[in-house]
């Protein structure tokens, strides 16, 4: 009489010899990377449709005006944009980077805003996954590509990005801090945040020329948002704004660009340096360490 084995196991798939077993982790990683993909794919279009409403942002906080009301409409004429001509990427490319109605130039600045959000949303959710933690970095790279893109053109870190991003911030890393029951990177991401801002509000008072005190706000999110990884991501976060900063500086004024009292925003290299901390940090800090040893 045959039968099945006495400890259960069927032949050709969980005995030596009868099948190669498959490994729990690697079945998980099999099954996680179509969900992994759509959730990358869906943070990508969620960035196209925050980077179209980035542009109103960047347009009208420094100009002071409502960024609610009204609706979205030409700067040159005032008419009202159609629903069908505000779709992002699309609509600049099919009306020629043009007006409908004056002609007037739609600046390259807004595809490239909510390409660059797309981007940054897809990439954010390729190194957080499904995590609690997410949502807040998603709302992080948004408020850094707006002030990004305010600085280099108007030179202000505007109170009107810094405080709201701020505000949300706490409570969005809090929220993560509860679902994933780690409580300890909730208080080292305030500790980071209060630890910048010293330092930051520091410098300021050193050489103001050097740290407005729109970067000295910002610093304080920058510090949160890196705390929350680990000390060695808010070390390199630092590290590599300064770098970029005096690297960028140096090539501007060797190459005539900008001269010695020529002001150089600073605000760009922190959003920069902090980005690659957030997504690169963990690698890079495993590659420095171990070729330490």
């Amino acid at each position: 009489m045959t039968g099945a084995p006495e400890d259960g196991r069927l032949p050709g798939r969980d005995q030596p010899g009868g099948g190669q077993n498959v490994r729990p982790d690697v079945v998980h990683c099999l099954v996680s990377l179509p969900m992994t993909g759509v959730l990358v794919a869906a943070s990508a279009v969620l960035g196209l449709v925050v980077g179209s409403f980035l542009n109103v942002v960047i347009w009208r906080v420094p100009r002071k005006e409502p960024v609610l009301r009204p609706g979205s409409h030409c700067p040159g004429c005032d008419e009202p944009i159609r629903p069908s001509d505000n779709v992002p990427l699309l609509s600049w490319a099919r009306l020629g980077g043009k007006c409908r109605h004056c002609q007037a130039p739609i600046p390259v600045r807004y595809p490239i805003v909510e390409a660059g959000c797309a981007v940054l949303f897809g990439v954010a959710a390729a190194r957080f996954g499904p995590s609690w933690a997410l949502p807040g970095y998603l709302v992080f790279f948004a408020a850094l590509l707006a002030v990004t893109v305010i600085d280099l053109k108007h030179f202000i870190v505007p109170d009107r990005i810094t405080a709201p991003l701020t505000l949300a911030a706490v409570p969005l890393l809090g929220i993560a801090a509860a679902g994933e029951g780690d409580w300890w990177a909730f208080i080292r991401a305030l500790l980071g945040g209060l630890i910048l801002f010293a330092s930051f509000l520091s410098l300021n008072l050193v050489y103001s020329r050097g740290m407005g005190m729109g970067d000295v706000k910002l610093s304080f999110s920058l510090g949160l948002y890196l705390g929350w990884l680990g000390w060695g991501e808010l070390l390199l976060g630092v590290f590599f704004s300064f770098l970029l900063g005096a690297v960028v500086s140096l090539v501007l004024l060797i190459s005539g660009v900008r001269g010695t009292k020529d002001f150089i925003p600073f605000g760009p290299f922190l959003a920069a340096g902090t980005v690659i901390a957030v997504l690169w940090g963990a690698s890079i800090i495993r590659w420095y360490s171990g070729s330490l040893l």
